[in-house]
Parts: structure tokens; C-alpha cells; sequence
């Protein structure tokens, strides 16, 4: 023999399959969600092994900084050229010059007169000592 439901169990009834059906799309959206997330997630990783796949090639690619030194010697004196370069931007700078207007900057060092004479962008001359 059936047994019949009373209203209130029936009523009962729909309410716990209709939580159970909140319960299921809740679970199905938050799983679709962590989908979306370790898609993107994989995206990033992506993303990231290109950028650092580029930085070892440029890396690769550049040579080694390499350092250079170099003197005049006239007589029993040296002078370190790279000084003297130095020397003649400070001077064009004491003079109330910039120096990131400096363009091109030729030195010619004369050692029998103890000085060092520069042309700053083929337009200013000037000189420093020895």
C-alpha cells in the first residue's frame, strides 16, 4: 500500500531538491570559476617564461662590457686619456654649460705644451692643463 504525502511533506520535499539544486549550481559556478582562474593562471606563467626567454636572449646578445684604458706618454709624464676627456667636460660645465648638450667632443692633447685643447659640438674650443 502507497502512502500518501501530506501537503507540508510534499512542500517539504520540493524545498530540499530546490536547495539541492542552489547547492549544485553553486558548486558547478564555483568550479568553473577555479577553470577560469588557472586558465588565467597558465596565461601568466606563459607570459612571464616569454618575457624572461627575451631578457636571456638580449642578455645573450649584448657583449660584455669590457674596460679600456688609455695613456699618452711623452717624455718621463703620462696622462690617462679618459681623465682628460673628463677634465674637458668639467671645464665646459664650469663655464656654465650643460653637459647633456654635449653632441660630440673631440681632444686633442698637445704634450710638448702641456695642455689639452677640446672642440664641444664643432662649435666651442677651449683647453685644460696637463
Amino acid at each position: 500500500m502507497a502512502t500518501a504525502k501530506t501537503p507540508k511533506a510534499a512542500e517539504a520535499e520540493k524545498i530540499l531538491k530546490a536547495e539541492e539544486t542552489v547547492k549544485v549550481e553553486k558548486a558547478e559556478k564555483v568550479e568553473k570559476a577555479a577553470v577560469k582562474e588557472e586558465k588565467a593562471a597558465e596565461k601568466v606563467e606563459k607570459k612571464a617564461e616569454k618575457v624572461e626567454k627575451k631578457t636571456e636572449k638580449k642578455a645573450a646578445a649584448k657583449p660584455a662590457q669590457k674596460e679600456e684604458e688609455i695613456f699618452v706618454q711623452f717624455g718621463s709624464e703620462e696622462w690617462n686619456v679618459a681623465q682628460l676627456k673628463q677634465a674637458a667636460q668639467d671645464a665646459y660645465v664650469a663655464e656654465g654649460h650643460r653637459a647633456s648638450t654635449i653632441k660630440k667632443l673631440s681632444v686633442y692633447i698637445k704634450p710638448e705644451e702641456h695642455k689639452a685643447y677640446y672642440v664641444i659640438n664643432e662649435k666651442i674650443t677651449g683647453s685644460v692643463d696637463l
